[in-house]
């Protein structure tokens, strides 16, 4: 059995571990509540101008905007990938990655060339490590990400789709359900997918003119897609250290009884040995 001072040198050290694990779970409740206020103003606005713009996709307005473009073969795709920057968030980063390796295997086996762009420290460093080409990195996205960040990710693959030089621009996140429940997920994010492949847009009245109105509306839609999606994920990722700070707090408290328990069977087996060496010094002074 260890001695009861060993044994209270790990006692403190699982205090001070359950104190910064405490912490860092009251931190992420705190930024947890002001992403979820985030998401929750920002799907609102997406999911409408999602259903604009996939009910206004018509094959005429296809051949005047390349960003409606449907290529008769996907021969290229990029997949941008988002990650946090850091860890202790459970399996947050390891689900993406994943759900990113599935993707990318998927397409390769269809014989499509891919390309790999990445937001997040922790994919970077996993796909670096296994020597997997990335043909964009950003470690700048920070818990609060903006309207521009999304930009920087997307704007030069939307671009190149339009030019013809993509044929697919796949987004792989987390999808916020709840705080408890944040799946990893892949979407499609072009070649924009019509709500009915039989529809026409002919069907609406439109002021200004359509041209005007999807030449401002299309990559917006792109832009807001990946922002909404670095929302959901900066929700996900905080829900996710919550929940894993707030494991990590419990099992330290387990950890600190067993311990404890321990410190008093090894502090009651040291003073009953010190006393039966009294007693035993004091009968052979007799």
């Amino acid at each position: 059995m260890a001695n009861a001072r060993e044994v209270k040198r790990r006692i403190k050290s699982v205090e001070n571990t359950r104190q910064i694990t405490r912490t860092m779970e009251l931190v992420a409740t705190s930024k947890l509540k002001k992403a979820t206020d985030r998401v929750h103003a920002a799907k609102p606005y997406g999911d409408a101008l999602t259903e604009i713009v996939r009910s206004l996709y018509a094959p005429a307005f296809a051949e005047q905007f390349p960003l409606l473009r449907r290529p008769d073969g996907t021969k290229r795709a990029a997949v941008l990938l988002l990650t946090a920057n850091r860890g202790l968030a459970g399996g947050f980063n390891a689900n993406l990655i994943k759900e990113a390796r599935r993707g990318l295997d998927e397409l390769r086996g269809q014989g499509i060339d891919t390309e790999l762009h990445i937001a997040g420290r922790k994919g970077i460093a996993y796909f670096r490590f296994r020597g997997e080409p990335i043909s964009g990195q950003w470690t700048d996205i920070g818990d609060v990400p903006t309207s521009d960040d999304a930009e920087r990710l997307v704007g030069g693959l939307r671009d190149r789709f339009a030019e013809g030089d993509l044929d697919a621009v796949y987004l792989v996140s987390s999808e916020f359900v709840s705080a408890m429940s944040t799946p990893p997920a892949t979407t499609k994010v072009l070649p924009i997918e019509p709500d009915n492949a039989e529809q026409s847009a002919e069907g609406f009245i439109l002021s200004p003119a359509p041209g005007f109105i999807l030449e401002r509306m299309l990559p917006s839609y792109v832009r807001n897609v990946v922002f909404t999606a670095l929302v959901e994920n900066a929700a996900a990722e905080q829900g996710q250290r919550r929940t894993a700070m707030k494991n990590a707090t419990d099992n330290a408290g387990e950890v600190l009884e067993h311990l404890t328990r321990t410190y008093n069977r090894a502090r009651q087996a040291q003073i009953t040995q010190e006393i039966a060496e009294i007693v035993g010094g004091a009968a052979a002074l007799e």
